[in-house]
């Protein structure tokens, strides 16, 4: 039989690529995969699954345990099992085949295999064990007798082997493993803050021999709340060099390997290049940073303390989503953080934006009605005055317990506060700490405008209209009680004049300033610069390009001083840093993927990719280029691959992209918000908006439009 349309690809199952390295505990898995058809406008129309106890028998195209028979669908994300519940620790085999628009049917996918373990009728996220990569050098230096410089070329959590040959039993060789250099081809052993150097000492055997060094535990970052190494894989340390020291033979590439610790990582999942060079290297350095710093299987917040926070986790998820196919991670740590909260008022509320940022992303909403009830006690609806406003001054024994919370709540704004340790500066930008705080109902206010999408989302009719009353309530006590209507601007609290960065930049990024204020507001953030933390710049960066501000978001981006991420890279670390510089947080760590924001900024604003319907059935592709001359970026999402590349030549915009089969986007050229558009070499009238002109919609497949400007 001859197939015009080509096998469904990117299997998964429970939102796994790889189900069977790990087990799936779930008696009705959700399946899903990618419609392999490049062709423009290209459609599933149906799909048919098989599901079988052995391989042999999805080769005969029969499925003993489920066939679900030709399903007239475009669902190809989220389709739920419908066979008899299946048994714990048996293992079973999955494919699927299409049909297209033009009734092509499609060959069978390749068979995933996959294996349940002790199945619950509940929800439960499935993640994978952690992966070990061995790293070889990009250069070894022999420093003087027994002594040798040696350079992996990027941080990674793990450790070192070593194959070493020893004349007799009891040799010692000192090895030292650091992220940071003193000097040329020197380990700084006295880092400041809590940048990492260990001396271990390694006592050789006769002959030669493979070791791998074990790594003595911290109790800086073992303690009751962090999230422990699994003992088969062992302790680990961030660094990016070695020294050895007293070693009696001689020591080359062949000899060393570092061995990375990390979640599994697909490293050619995306891509990004751009007419600035600086942003490139910005947007590797925050890529990368996923990936090392995924070495606990569940985001941490860095090396120091190794605990989850639910701040640190929704950039990280952000960024993951923008740099691999990969889901599990992000929900299995949203879901350990509902049930082990921190202690922020605004990490409390975060969790419900995390939940929703899972659904927008997959289309999967097992985790919300898994968890509802859960979301709803983290709006903090019993802290609401009469107005809607929250505070949580006196918060009461019963709210705790509501949220899962054994420590005091506090609100935070942003992190460090004032005078730190040491001499630190902080990062608030002078913000008054009032009861009833402006970014904390910011946040509140989000959380239930998101709430109500949840709860339609359930068919919970009567939820959703609660939800969004209150969303209202709330949105108008902050327009009336906390804008200061003579400056135009918000101010940190009620009670106080003073209007910081944070106020206005949270407030743009959630959309809650009104239409008629947003110039006057983006005046005000733009008069501020960079006056928040690296966790700050995230919701900085959203606000501006959601205001339209994007040539101030990518001078910020690519700015060169000492609150950027240029002095990051000038720093010497691979892996994102905690804060901009030592002295605006004096414990530092060098290794915190929420100081990671362009890695999921550049996909998502300035190459505009973002979801118009959970799990991109539609998609926005709007890019905000600023002053760069062109750029590229190929973003995963859970239907496929999107691909954006716009050059801004002398009086014209051109714009190609690539859209995943079974999805269409909605594109927006920049420039003046009237005029033609050519769409594959044909004119259209384009829809005229504010700050561009629309077409929509663009069906799947590969479409070239230029724009005069």
């Amino acid at each position: 039989m001859a197939f015009s349309a080509l096998p469904p690809t990117g299997l998964l199952c429970q939102l796994l690529a790889h189900p069977e390295k790990t087990r799936v505990c779930v008696d009705r898995p959700r399946f899903g995969w990618i419609v392999n058809d490049r062709r423009n406008g290209a459609l599933q129309s149906a799909y048919r699954i098989l599901v079988a106890s052995d391989p042999e028998i999805l080769a005969r195209e029969e499925g003993d345990v489920w066939d679900s028979g030709r399903v007239e669908s475009s669902r190809s994300i989220d389709v739920i099992y419908g066979g008899k519940p299946l048994d714990s620790h048996a293992e079973f085999c999955w494919q699927v085949c299409t049909w297209n628009g033009w009734g092509e049917m499609s060959p069978w996918s390749a068979p995933q295999g996959f294996r349940t373990g002790e199945v619950s009728k509940g929800h439960v996220t499935a993640r994978y064990p952690l992966e070990q990569t061995m790293v070889e050098p990009v250069g070894v230096v022999e420093k003087g007798e027994g002594h040798f410089f040696v350079d992996f070329g990027r941080a990674a959590f793990g450790t070192v082997e070593l194959t070493l040959g020893c004349e007799e039993e009891g040799c010692v060789v000192e090895v030292h493993l650091g992220e940071k250099l003193a000097g040329p081809q020197d380990i700084d052993r006295e880092p400041p803050g809590c940048i990492r150097y260990r001396r271990i000492e390694l006592s050789l055997e006769k002959g030669v021999r493979t070791y791998r060094v074990e790594i003595p535990t911290d109790e800086r970052n073992t303690g009751s709340s962090a999230v422990l190494m699994p003992p088969e894989v062992g302790e680990v340390i961030p660094f990016r060099y070695c020294e050895l020291v007293g070693v009696p033979s001689g020591v080359d590439r062949e000899a060393i390997r570092q061995v990375a610790v990390h979640y599994p990582f697909d490293d050619e999942g995306a891509s990004f290049s751009s007419s600035d060079e600086l942003l490139n290297e910005i947007w590797e350095i925050c890529r990368y940073s996923v990936k090392a710093t995924s070495f606990c299987g569940v985001y941490v917040d860095g090396d120091r303390e190794r605990i989850p926070y639910e701040a640190d986790a929704y950039i990280n998820q952000y960024c993951h989503y923008g740099v691999d196919r990969e889901f599990s991670l992000a929900r299995h740590t949203h879901e350990y953080l509902i049930e082990r909260p921190t202690w922020p008022t605004e990490w409390i509320l975060f969790s419900v934006l995390t939940a929703w940022a899972d659904y927008e992303q997959t289309g999967d909403a097992a985790s919300l009605e898994g968890y509802y009830d859960d979301l709803k006690a983290k709006c903090l609806l019993p802290l609401a005055r009469e107005d809607g406003l929250i505070s949580s001054e006196g918060v009461g024994e019963e709210v705790l317990r509501s949220v899962h919370l054994t420590a005091e709540m506090k609100d935070i704004v942003d992190w460090p506060p004032g005078s730190f340790t040491q001499g630190g500066t902080g990062e608030r930008d002078g913000y008054e700490m009032m009861p009833v705080n402006t970014v904390v109902n910011g946040f509140h206010c989000r959380a239930l405008g998101l709430m109500e999408r949840i709860a339609g989302v359930l068919g919970k009719v009567e939820d959703a209209a609660f939800f969004g009353e209150r969303e209202e309530r709330v949105r108008r006590s902050i327009d009336e009680k906390l804008f200061d209507r003579g400056r135009g601007v918000y101010v940190d609290g009620e009670g106080t004049e003073h209007a910081a960065l944070h106020a206005n930049m949270f407030l743009l990024a959630f959309g809650l300033v009104p239409e008629e204020r947003v110039e006057k507001v983006v005046e005000f953030v733009r008069s501020r610069g960079m006056a928040c933390s690296v966790y700050g710049a995230q919701f900085l960066l959203e606000g501006l390009y959601e205001a339209g501000a994007a040539e101030h978001a990518l001078a910020l981006m690519t700015a060169r001083d000492d609150r950027s991420w240029w002095n990051m890279l000038r720093a010497g670390t691979t892996v994102t840093l905690e804060a901009w510089d030592w002295k605006y947080k004096n414990n530092l760590d060098w290794n915190h993927a929420w100081g990671a924001a362009p890695g999921n900024i550049i996909p998502r604003y300035l190459m505009g990719v973002r979801p118009l319907e959970p799990g991109f059935g539609r998609m926005l592709i709007q890019p905000q280029p600023g002053s760069l001359e062109w750029a590229r970026v190929k973003v995963p999402t859970i239907r496929g691959t999107v691909g954006v590349e716009f050059e801004c030549r002398k009086g014209e915009f051109v714009l190609e992209v690539e859209i995943p089969a079974n999805s269409s986007a909605r594109v927006v050229l920049p420039g003046l918000g009237e005029g033609q558009v050519e769409v594959d070499g044909e004119l259209v009238e384009g829809e005229p908006m504010e700050r561009g002109v629309a077409v929509d919609p663009i069906g799947g497949g590969w479409h070239r439009l230029v724009r005069c400007c």
